[in-house]
């Protein structure tokens, strides 16, 4: 038995050895390092949004093509082939007596080739009219896409941006904390602290470590959401560069803009909304056309054959060609087409006052961003100011405290409130940044800072 157990643990050992070996081995992926312009790049690449108003572009051109190709002349070839299986008879009377006459061959062959131009078709002008109209509205509304994609990249990162600070500041608040909570325990163990203060130090560093594991999850979360808007896995290893303090100078430096001075002309949905209506317009002239005239040049070309054996060597062709002019004028059409045109004016009408509304919502969005712009740029330099004070007066209480000047609710106070300064300051930029970036998106603008 034990021989047994011997040899089955050395079967054992070698298996593990082998294994080893020939096991393939993993190699962690190494991070992707992007900042905001290439995490922009590459949602404009793997938006299923994009790639759909692309793809319409695509797809209205093609249509446009279409109804240009119906302007072209139709040729068309035909043959045919019949075979008479009761030869019509015909009857006449001569001399008073009543024939029967045979008519026609057994075999019919026929082979022709024809030609159709419109020449004067209202209606399918206007029709290629609106099929290039619809292409300047697959477009517009491409840019819309990219636009919005845009404006949604900015604001996850920024709100990822805003998690890291937070984080970083809670870390910071932490480890102060935790160097409060040594100092504390120093001086109880040399009798020049009391229990309650180590207890209140023990109890300021724990109450700090939930804080700062939600901080954690928080960038989790952000980070998975850029990714998602962005169109990537979300277990793809990539990091975001940057942080909240590289656009302090934007908005120190930030000039505001005199309201009245900031045009809609650009913006998408006002663009749409005024294609839609060159579209109703056209739609009306393609309705009036359809009871206009049409003139359409015609022709044919046609060989026939008629025998009644199969020796093809010794049949007679003969060819018969024919060109002309075809007029269609609809008379009782425009009974019909008086309806739609006032149902048409009434579309029209509709968009106009849905164009005001909008238009006027829009005005109150640009004055909303411009505003709040404004506001953290104030509150940037009120907090940044109130931060570095904030964190003078820590300082000041921490070397107050380490000589016994100062005791542990002043610093754990001055802490609270260097910690609130820090974040305010952070939120100050990140409110600046998310309020640009929907004046932008509001004014049509694609740009990336």
């Amino acid at each position: 038995m034990t021989k047994l157990t011997t040899k089955v643990g050395s079967m054992l050992l070698m298996f593990c050895i082998l294994t080893a070996y020939t096991l393939p081995t993993t190699h962690a992926q190494d991070s992707i390092h992007v900042d905001l312009k290439k995490t922009i790049e590459i949602a404009l690449v793997g938006s299923p949004t994009v790639r759909i108003a692309d793809r319409t572009i695509e797809s209205k051109k093609y249509y446009k093509k279409e109804q240009i190709a119906a302007l072209f002349p139709d040729v068309s070839l035909a043959a045919s082939y019949n075979r008479t299986l009761k030869k019509q008879k015909m009857a006449m009377e001569m001399g008073g007596n009543l024939m029967e006459i045979e008519v026609g061959m057994y075999n019919n062959y026929s082979a022709s080739a024809s030609l159709s131009l419109p020449l004067v078709v209202p209606a399918l002008w206007n029709n290629v009219k609106l099929s290039q109209q619809d292409v300047e509205l697959a477009i517009e509304s491409a840019r819309s896409s990219r636009i919005s994609t845009i404006n949604e990249v900015k604001k996850a990162y920024y709100a990822l941006l805003l998690a890291k600070e937070s984080y970083r500041v809670l870390k910071l608040n932490y480890d102060n904390a935790a160097y409060n909570n040594k100092t504390v325990t120093d001086k109880y163990n040399q009798g020049m602290a009391s229990e309650f203060d180590k207890v209140r130090a023990d109890v300021a560093l724990k109450t700090q470590e939930p804080n700062l594991s939600s901080a954690k999850r928080a960038i989790d979360l952000a980070t998975m959401m850029l990714k998602v808007i962005i169109g990537v896995d979300i277990n793809e290893p990539m990091i975001f560069d940057g942080s909240l303090a590289d656009y302090e100078d934007e908005v120190i430096n930030y000039q505001s803009n005199n309201i009245e001075n900031l045009s809609l002309s650009n913006n998408s949905d006002l663009k749409q909304l005024q294609l839609n209506q060159e579209k109703l317009e056209t739609s009306m002239k393609l309705i009036k056309s359809s009871s206009c005239p049409n003139l359409v040049l015609s022709g044919s070309y046609q060989y026939m054959s008629m025998n009644n054996d199969f020796d093809f060597a010794n049949y007679h062709w003969f060819p018969y060609s024919v060109v002309g002019l075809s007029l269609r004028v609809p008379i009782t059409s425009w009974a019909a087409t008086s309806f739609q045109i006032k149902e048409m004016k009434l579309s029209m009408a509709n968009l106009q006052d849905q164009k005001e509304y909008v238009e006027n919502n829009l005005r109150v969005s640009v004055k909303n961003s411009v505003a709040n712009i404004n506001n953290a740029v104030d509150e940037l330099a009120s907090n940044k100011e109130t931060m570095l004070q904030a964190e003078k007066a820590y300082d000041i209480v921490q070397k107050q405290y380490e000589v016994g000047m100062a005791t542990w609710l002043d610093l754990n106070s001055a802490e609270l409130t260097m910690t609130q300064a820090r974040l305010l300051y952070s939120q100050s930029i990140y409110n600046y940044l998310t309020a640009r970036s929907e004046l932008d998106a509001v004014l049509g603008s694609s740009e990336i800072r």
